[in-house]
């Protein structure tokens, strides 16, 4: 049998790009011959095995047929005649399909090491029309690589199109969907898979609600980019300037949501607009199946994103009822995350991207003089049940009025 290094680990050594995992493809071999060798077999739709020190995934070789919808939809044949070059057709990119023998000699039967060079995306064969995943996966490696100056073939594109058009994407699940969604908001360029999706059309069966956000106008006077579509991709950029975090640049993405139900004789105005998409935020994160927590920021900053804009306007009792709803008090680190998706929001505007945000200090700074209180300072025994609160209340209230003068002081 040989024994060939594939994949994401040959396509990283030859971009001189960072990599953790490797993964490996046996040619000539079967089952039995491998589990004889210590390999533990994993996987239930077709042989991998873990190397009995490395633990690392080793594939026997395989082909496949097309036997249904979707990423499950696929028929699977293992063999020792498999050749390596039939397992690399399978792939998605030209890429992903080159190999590294034992020697450390490369394998390229399909042109992926001249599209490296070339600093391009494409489909290895037609085969990739069958398994809608590659949609999101061109997208992820757009938004990995863009940074790199990789583009997709136009081909490639035209094909990622065509089968948005054949219905294909329709049967893609949401668990895949959000894995790929989470796994590209970590890249560097995230934004670049969501305008990927919008250019081969999957944008509209996949995330709707942002989707219809393109092409409605906002006031120019602030917004001077005008589009809601392109100032949500714009706060999605910035988002992962400022952050790391997938939750800050998701909710960096996703705030305006309720500007797309906008009645349309309104626009450019969108009144109201952050409290009806906390409903949008609801309906596209149960769909996608999106974790809690990504959820939780996202309504908090759909709802609450202009009073942070506008936080030094507020008054005391606004502003604690804002920390309030917030959870600052007992969640400091998502407050931070909130702050942190509001200054996308306020720097995704062409000409503000590297204008300073002091709103977020200085809300920042409000919480610090609310934490100044403690509750333990109030005696229990004569503020009992409701009266408690309401004393808590009132002296926060009062330590923000001081805050507030402040500041007004000092400028």
């Amino acid at each position: 049998m040989d024994i060939f290094l594939v994949g994401g680990a040959v396509r990283d050594q030859l971009l001189d790009y960072p990599f953790t995992e490797r993964d490996w493809v046996v040619v000539g071999c079967d089952p039995e011959t491998m589990l004889a060798q210590g390999f533990t077999p994993v996987g239930k739709d077709f042989p991998v095995f873990l190397h009995p020190d490395t633990h690392e995934e080793y594939a026997l070789a395989r082909t496949e047929r097309k036997s249904g919808h979707g990423y499950k939809g696929f028929q699977f044949h293992t063999s020792p005649d498999v050749s390596l070059e039939e397992d690399l057709q399978r792939r998605d990119l030209t890429i992903n399909a080159i190999a590294r023998d034992s020697a450390g000699n490369i394998v390229d039967p399909y042109g992926g090491a001249n599209d490296i060079h070339n600093k391009v995306l494409r489909h290895v064969s037609a085969h990739f029309a069958e398994d809608p995943v590659r949609i999101l996966r061109v997208a992820r490696f757009a938004a990995r690589y863009a940074h790199l100056g990789f583009t997709i073939a136009p081909e490639t594109l035209e094909l990622m199109s065509s089968m948005v058009t054949n219905g294909e994407v329709t049967h893609l699940v949401s668990e895949r969907v959000w894995k790929e969604t989470e796994r590209s908001l970590s890249e560097r360029a995230p934004h670049i898979f969501f305008s990927t999706l919008r250019q081969c059309g999957a944008l509209q069966f996949l995330f709707p609600e942002l989707d219809r956000l393109f092409g409605i106008p906002q006031p120019k006077q602030h917004h001077p980019e005008i589009d809601c579509g392109v100032h949500s991709l714009m706060s999605l950029e910035q988002a992962s300037i400022l952050s790391q975090s997938p939750t800050v640049r998701f909710a960096s993405l996703m705030h305006d949501l309720g500007k797309g139900i906008t009645p349309e004789e309104f626009w450019p105005s969108h009144k109201g607009h952050e409290k009806m998409g906390v409903n949008e935020v609801k309906q596209l994160c149960k769909r996608i199946k999106a974790p809690n927590n990504f959820r939780e920021l996202t309504e908090l900053v759909s709802e609450f994103h202009t009073h942070c804009h506008r936080a030094t306007e507020l008054k005391p009792k606004t502003l604690l009822k804002t920390l309030e709803k917030l959870d600052a008090f007992r969640r400091p680190e998502r407050f931070r995350e909130f702050l942190l998706s509001c200054e996308a929001d306020s720097r995704g505007r062409t000409g503000f991207e590297n204008r300073d945000y002091p709103q977020a200090k200085y809300y920042s700074d409000a919480l610090d003089a609310c934490l100044k209180i403690s509750p333990k300072e109030i005696d229990a025994s004569i503020y009992k049940g409701k009266a408690f609160g309401d004393e808590l209340s009132r002296r926060r209230t009062s330590a923000l009025m001081d805050f507030k003068a402040s500041r007004l002081t000092a400028q």
